[in-house]
């Protein structure tokens, strides 16, 4: 259904400069965007694409040249396009409320109101699921574990017994949350598994990305902080104390007992061994290998991972080796050391 500038202005408590009458029926990026579509520049970066783009109207920030585009001027481009979007195609609906006849729900759960769970999902004994929870197909919810509010929790996901999820998380596909620390020692010349008998505790408005993996705490719980998103692919091991609003990208390795602290960064490969404290608003590079604590508010690179001005310092050395070595390869020759 198309909507008027004017009307998708006021959805986004935008001000209009140009032609409010124009019906727009798509959102899309400045790349894609033609005649009909709603398009947004959220800098001056994106901004160079717009006298190529066809769009009948643009949302961007205050002040900005849009080159004759009718424009919805608001504060943050980017939050008020996506509010667009969802209005202009619409959001995933949502199964209907109520429990699949394939789902299996073991007589002691406790169900909040308007709770979904699909087809061949499972739920342990004296499990809580809290209101509005939204569990897809084949999940498997063990026993004891408690669910907060407006939970999403997507198709293949295993939560082992006992873990607990607050409110508004997300955990999407083939997550696995609280199988067993990797914790052995060796006795009589074999491994030895050390019982790991903590939890699992992901505090609210976490997101756990695709085929991740949140190992239980030895005696106590692995905890995921307030706010923090995990990227998939990624191994949180046990005992670890995440901050909160964390941003951990993908295929990241955390290994047992090591805390981060609040707004950390730590992006894509990056290992962090076992027993370090990374402090608050610490930037941990992609592929870093980091082998000590960090202290608050640095920027960490390399492996081993060092301060960024001292790692890009040691890369630009190592770049310039090849010609360090033919320069002292022609000084030996001038100098006649060179070998017969």
């Amino acid at each position: 259904m198309p909507y008027t500038v004017r009307e998708l202005a006021e959805l986004v408590h935008g001000r209009i400069i140009g032609d409010d009458r124009i019906l727009i029926s798509s959102a899309r990026p400045l790349s894609e965007a033609g005649p009909g579509d709603i398009t947004f520049v959220a800098d001056d970066k994106n901004a160079k694409l717009l006298p190529k783009c066809q769009a009948s109207a643009v949302v961007t920030q205050p002040g900005r040249d849009c080159n004759g585009h009718t424009v919805i001027e608001v504060p943050d481009p980017l939050t008020a396009f996506l509010t667009i979007f969802e209005r202009l195609h619409g959001r995933p609906k949502r199964l209907p409320v109520g429990i699949d006849p394939r789902a299996c729900i073991a007589p002691s759960v406790r169900l909040g109101e308007g709770v979904v769970i699909g087809p061949g999902a499972v739920v342990g004994e004296n499990s809580i699921l809290g209101p509005r929870c939204h569990i897809h197909a084949n999940v498997v919810i063990g026993s004891h574990c408690t669910i907060g509010e407006d939970v999403i929790i997507h198709p293949n996901v295993v939560l082992y017994d006992g873990c607990t999820v607050g409110n508004r998380v997300v955990i999407h596909a083939g997550a696995v949350i609280g199988k067993d620390g990797f914790g052995f020692r060796q006795l009589h010349g074999q491994h030895m598994r050390i019982p790991q008998l903590g939890s699992v505790l992901i505090e609210d408005d976490v997101e756990i990305g695709a085929g991740t993996t949140i190992d239980r705490g030895t005696f106590q719980a692995t905890r995921i902080g307030t706010g923090t998103k995990i990227d998939n692919q990624v191994q949180i091991g046990h005992n670890c104390r995440i901050g909160r609003h964390n941003l951990i990208v993908s295929q990241v390795g955390v290994a047992g007992s090591t805390t981060t602290g609040d707004y950390v960064v730590i992006a894509g490969q990056a290992g962090i061994a076992d027993h370090l404290t990374i402090g608050n608003g610490v930037v941990i590079g992609a592929q870093a290998g980091v082998m000590t604590n960090i202290p608050d508010g640095q920027r960490w690179l390399g492996t081993p991972a060092r301060p960024e001005r001292e790692a890009k310092v040691r890369y630009f050395q190592v770049e310039r080796l090849p010609q360090v070595l033919e320069d002292l390869k022609r000084i030996k020759e001038a100098l006649g050391l060179t070998q017969a």
